[in-house]
């Protein structure tokens, strides 16, 4: 091969002995070329051709992959550049390269090796740590799997990907996360027509025998088959070729799929499937956490009527009884013939006025503990004011409340977390009331920071004379709690990575503090439609 003076100079200055340039070129395993001012090869070694892919009788003037250096940059740049290359449509890769000026003349030489499956495992293992950051984090289980479908796409420059998940009565698919194509048609509809016409789903059987389907060449069979007709506008564009089909399985039970579509020139190895399980695995933790996290709404939610039929049974059906039986003893005595004198009727009727307002004020006070929290900080702040000024007047009790928020941070907090944060203060401050028999409440909702770390903390204190016996405490938690109530409010805090504390101080009284640590950035994910298509 003809090698340019430029080029024996390079090898020259890179220590390698001047008398056999010709063989050093011949067998070094990374690529070296000259290019000109227009990014032009002039010469290159046999290494730099194959990895360029270009044709070694046509090379001179061929555009090569490495940009030149702007004239008003440094003659020499140190360290290693990053270029993307197309070998071939489908076939793209990267180079790391250095690039240093030939004197005297407007040329370059670059030294450069291929370091594509290199960069490609770092960027699918920082989409997996991404991905797991993501089921960790996000409350919204579409925001999570929208996020999820373009790290997978984007990681590995597919046409496109899915993720579908199964409801809960296993006989429908909802598209949760969507990358290359759109959300237009309902995917699932048109999923079912085609398999009513014969087509073979290949989701579905991945989803029923619980393994990864891998099919090349997909995209024809599919578009020449008139069986997929309904969805062949929708599955056209972006154009893609082979196929795999991925379930997502939590505790060993399919809860959805993870489609990817290979851009043309694309192959699926085995570093290809071993992303996708990995990527399919995050998935279906996401799945499984929003299952979990339901279920578990739906018992506090029965426990929650539970405890409202509790506090029903024993203030409001206890006090109309009593009027009923007041009332009924007027009755009583007409029907022996003994009227009652007027001191007798005004008796009763300040005793039923009396009862009456403490049936009001009791269902008053239910009305406003089972309000929900607005979905803002404001909401939040204007919910337990209310909630405040109502246990004042019901109970004749000294009770405040004090927000600190300077940096109006609770504002980008997620809606269920104010949510939980109402609860466990109404709940603290019932127990204060029905147990404790305090002159005052104080409770206080504040976010406090230490350094970079940051803590929401509601706190109730009393000073009563203690909400019954301490249970044993947590190691090193130097807490106290019993009840019910007590263990509904550590599972809200538990939620949300937070903790709830009983302290009885020296002083007297009782203390229930609310921590919650909140995120370096805080942010909410807008849920998207769960509908889309491929």
């Amino acid at each position: 091969m003809r090698v340019t003076r430029a080029a024996r100079a390079a090898v020259g200055t890179a220590g390698v002995p001047r008398t056999s340039p010709e063989q050093v070129l011949e067998h070094a395993p990374d690529g070296l070329a000259v290019i000109d001012a227009d990014a032009r090869f002039v010469d290159a070694n046999p290494a730099a051709v194959a990895l360029c892919g270009v044709d070694p009788d046509r090379l001179v003037g061929v555009r090569s992959p490495f940009p030149v250096p702007d004239d008003d940059a440094p003659a020499t740049r140190p360290g290693e550049l990053t270029v993307a290359w197309e070998r071939l449509p489908g076939q793209r890769c990267e180079f790391a390269y250095v690039v240093a000026p030939v004197p005297g003349q407007r040329r370059w030489i670059v030294s450069f090796r291929d370091v594509t499956l290199s960069r490609l495992r770092e960027r699918r293992l920082a989409a997996i740590a991404k991905a797991a950051s993501n089921v960790a984090s996000k409350r919204s289980l579409v925001g999570t799997l929208e996020a999820l479908a373009q790290e997978v796409a984007r990681t590995d420059a597919l046409a496109g990907a899915q993720v579908l998940t199964v409801n809960s009565s296993g006989d429908r698919l909802h598209v949760m996360g969507v990358a290359g194509f759109g959300r237009e048609v309902p995917f699932f509809e048109g999923l079912m027509e085609c398999r009513a016409l014969g087509a073979r789903l290949m989701m579905l059987e991945a989803l029923e025998s619980r393994q990864p389907l891998v099919a090349p060449n997909r995209y024809e069979a599919v578009m020449q088959d008139p069986t997929w007709r309904p969805l062949h506008e929708v599955m056209r564009h972006p154009r893609w070729d082979w196929f795999v089909s991925v379930p997502l399985l939590a505790r060993g039970e399919p809860v959805g799929i993870l489609n990817a579509f290979f851009a043309p020139g694309q192959v699926v190895g085995d570093t290809e499937l071993e992303f996708l399980l990995a990527m399919a695995e995050q998935a279906a933790m996401a799945v499984d956490h929003a299952a979990l996290m339901e279920r578990e709404r739906d018992v506090a939610r029965r426990e929650e009527r539970q405890k409202l039929a509790r506090d029903l049974h024993d203030s409001v059906v206890q006090q109309v009884f009593s009027m009923m039986m007041q009332a009924r003893s007027l009755g009583v005595l007409v029907a022996r013939g003994l009227p009652p004198g007027p001191e007798k009727v005004a008796q009763v009727a300040d005793d039923l006025s009396t009862s009456a307002e403490d049936v009001l004020a009791d269902l008053r006070g239910m009305v406003v503990e089972l309000r929900p929290a607005a979905t803002t900080a404001a909401g939040l702040a204007s919910a337990l004011r209310s909630l405040v000024d109502t246990t004042a007047a019901r109970t004749g009790l000294e009770v405040s409340l004090e927000i600190d928020d300077p940096g109006a941070e609770m504002t980008a907090l997620d809606a269920d977390l104010l949510e939980d944060v109402y609860r466990v203060v109404a709940e603290a401050l019932h127990n204060s009331v029905k147990h404790a028999g305090p002159a005052a409440i104080r409770a206080r909702l504040a976010v406090v920071s230490h350094g970079r770390r940051r803590r929401l903390v509601a706190e109730v204190t009393d000073d009563g004379c203690g909400m019954g016996s301490a249970s044993t405490p947590a190691a090193g938690d130097g807490s106290a709690s019993s009840g019910f109530g007590m263990t509904v409010m550590r599972e809200r805090a538990a939620r949300w990575g937070g903790s709830v504390r009983v302290r009885r101080p020296a002083t007297g009284g009782t203390s229930v503090r609310l921590t919650l640590p909140l995120p370096t950035s805080l942010s909410v994910q807008p849920a998207s439609g769960a509908e889309g298509a491929p």
